[in-house]
């Protein structure tokens, strides 16, 4: 494809060869002539010199410094150079299609429903009175519980779990190793030190657009339900606890861990390890930073970190000043034995 209908097809204003042939696309390290690339951080300005792609997407007024030695280098003008670049990926990689049908191997209750259009996989199993919409492609070893309600255009790799009763929207990507409704962490302490399991009686719910990566979990509620909003994502080794709900458009990445009970708004970040207490609530727009913990509610927009998390700016502060820790105990020595010696 010429990179004149590259941009055509992405929206973007080009500055350079425009009959080039574009093959594909790659990382700006990696790329090679016939490829194009992106560049969204700033930190990998220093790599524009040498990168051998033949085109690079970036923002307006980011200035193309070339090496002498180096091949001629093409500007797809974006105002969201990654979102270009994730739209490009899609014209030049096709993932695997698959085939509607029933796959001899698969186990499916009398009772259950299925919409038209469904690939289901080797070895999947579907209960009795489960329904899934349109368009479904359920791959290997994926198990649908009792009950359970999925909308239309559904995709769970192999090995993924939904619980009985829980109800997931339209558009729902689980990747492998997902467990929807998995029991929550329920237990009531008993005279003798032992721990009683308590029933989690709700489901889990998934609004439609949500996508959960591999290993996650989402836990059903003792009573009432756990909720993820419409549009969130949850990146691989998260944890939402039982009866948490979590609004839209929300990010949970690597190894997040949210507590019962946890309230977070629409369009929050939470970045890999951070993780809350139970029973607290986190406002619209908050960015969480990685590997902080939240002992408390925090309000619409805070960005914070640390563990227990404080406001991010101090916590820098925190952080700079840790540095200079041996310098101040050397400091502190050298006061004190100087107030010794005037005593003396």
């Amino acid at each position: 494809m010429r990179l004149s209908e590259v941009a055509r097809k992405l929206g973007c204003r080009l500055e350079g060869a425009s009959e080039v042939e574009i093959r594909g696309v790659s990382g700006i390290e990696h790329a090679e002539p016939g490829q194009i690339t992106f560049l969204a951080n700033r930190r990998y300005f220093p790599l524009l010199k040498a990168t051998r792609a033949s085109a690079v997407l970036v923002e307006d007024g980011v200035a193309l410094e070339r090496d002498s030695s180096s091949p001629p280098l093409a500007a797809l003008r974006s105002a969201n150079p990654y979102l270009a670049f994730a739209h490009a990926l899609e014209l030049f990689y096709e993932p695997p299609r698959y085939a509607p049908g029933i796959h001899s191997t698969a186990i499916i209750a009398k009772s259950a429903r299925i919409g038209e259009g469904a690939h289901i996989g080797p070895y999947c199993c579907i209960d009795e009175e489960a329904v899934i919409g349109r368009n479904a492609v359920l791959h290997s070893f994926v198990t649908i519980y009792r009950g359970a309600t999925i909308g239309n255009d559904f995709f769970a790799h192999a090995h993924a779990v939904v619980r009985e009763f829980c109800r997931i929207g339209d558009r729902v990507i689980l990747q492998n190793g997902a467990i929807i409704g998995g029991d929550g962490f329920g237990f009531a302490h008993q005279k003798d030190g032992s721990w009683y399991k308590m029933r989690q009686s709700g489901p889990a719910v998934l609004e439609d657009d949500v996508e959960v990566q591999a290993n996650s979990c989402v836990d059903r509620a003792t009573v009432g339900e756990t909720r993820v909003g419409r549009g969130t994502k949850l990146d691989g080794l998260v944890l939402v606890g039982h009866a948490s709900c979590i609004g839209a458009n929300t990010l949970l990445c690597g190894q997040v861990g949210l507590a019962g009970s946890t309230k977070v708004g629409d369009n929050c970040i939470f970045a890999g390890q951070s993780a809350s207490s139970g029973h607290l609530s986190v406002g619209d727009g908050t960015v969480v930073y990685g590997q902080s913990g939240l002992p408390g509610n925090l309000a619409p927009r805070s960005k914070v970190a640390g563990s227990p998390a404080v406001e991010a700016r101090l916590w820098m502060k925190f952080t700079a000043a840790l540095h200079r820790l041996p310098e101040l105990q050397k400091r502190v020595r050298e006061l004190e034995a100087e107030i010794v010696r005037l005593k003396g």
